[in-house]
């Protein structure tokens, strides 16, 4: 008799087909979670710059409160706190428009994903 792991057949060739498919499954979930990580990182530093850019924006606006209520005042201080408004105010526009352009998605999501399942439907479709 021969050997149970040396038999061909039709179990062995399913079997065999079997492992392949969960295989190509496995990769495309680590793929899938792979690319969710990095949405998961671009949308928390998108957030955290839109954040900061909201603070940045709401200590110059109490600047330029102030600056309305130092208007009547004598020398040098209108001026410094004119400097320091804008200043906060353009660091916080910057900001902010720097944590938009990181939420936004230059491919869509799942792009890598997506190529590989088309890949992968290409290479079962049948050929003519």
């Amino acid at each position: 008799m021969s050997e149970p792991g040396s038999q061909g057949g039709l179990f062995a060739s399913v079997r065999q087909m079997l492992a392949t498919l969960l295989e190509i499954a496995q990769v495309r979930m680590q793929l899938l979670g792979n690319e969710l990580e990095q949405e998961k990182l671009r949308i928390a530093g998108g957030l955290l710059l839109a954040g900061i850019g909201l603070m940045l924006v709401t200590v110059g606006t109490v600047l330029f409160c102030a600056l309305v209520l130092m208007l009547f005042a004598e020398g040098y201080r209108l001026a410094a706190l004119s400097v320091l408004t804008l200043a906060f105010l353009a660091g916080g526009v910057f900001v902010i428009r720097a944590g938009g352009r990181k939420l936004r998605s230059p491919g869509g999501m799942f792009e890598a994903t997506l190529a590989e399942l088309a890949d992968d439907h290409s290479g079962l479709a049948p050929r003519k």
